[in-house]
């Protein structure tokens, strides 16, 4: 395992479990955040296609429902004061961001600051050792090497 991976000697079992648990709830987040802009980029996609319908609406005659979808629903929030790039943001600046500090503090405080300690760790009790494709490091993958590493 590299060293920027390894379980420092005071951290135990229990804290690099909770640090995992707290790794893969960021990684949740993450996910969320990129679901959120893609919903951003849909209902902003929508809202342009409204300059179309609008267009053959009242092309084909139907000037009321034209108005309608024009007044009422074109350029519309989509929750009180805001459009998509403002949920975006008060996500970003607020939970995200919060989340974020919390995460990097809690490795940094419990420890050194390592990343990932649970999922290394389980790297090296699933890998077969000695076997190509399950190398500990891309540094024993290098071709010489036989999945070697610790």
């Amino acid at each position: 395992m590299d060293e920027e991976h390894a379980r420092p000697a005071e951290v135990d079992d229990a804290t690099v479990e909770a640090l995992g648990k707290l790794s893969e709830a960021w990684e949740t987040i993450h996910r969320v955040r990129g679901h959120l802009y893609s919903a951003h980029q849909l209902v902003g996609g929508a809202d342009l296609t409204l300059d179309r319908v609008v267009e053959l609406l009242r092309g084909a005659g139907h000037d009321e429902v034209a108005d309608r979808v024009e007044h009422e629903l074109l350029g519309r929030n989509l929750l009180p004061g805001r459009w998509t790039f403002q949920i975006v943001e008060e996500f970003d600046d607020g939970y995200y961001a919060t989340f974020q500090e919390i995460e990097r503090d809690a490795r940094e405080k419990l420890a050194g600051g390592r990343r990932h300690l649970y999922e290394a760790e389980m790297k090296q009790r699933r890998r077969t050792h000695g076997m190509p494709g399950h190398e500990a490091t891309p540094e024993s993958a290098r071709p010489g090497r036989r999945g070697g590493g610790t």
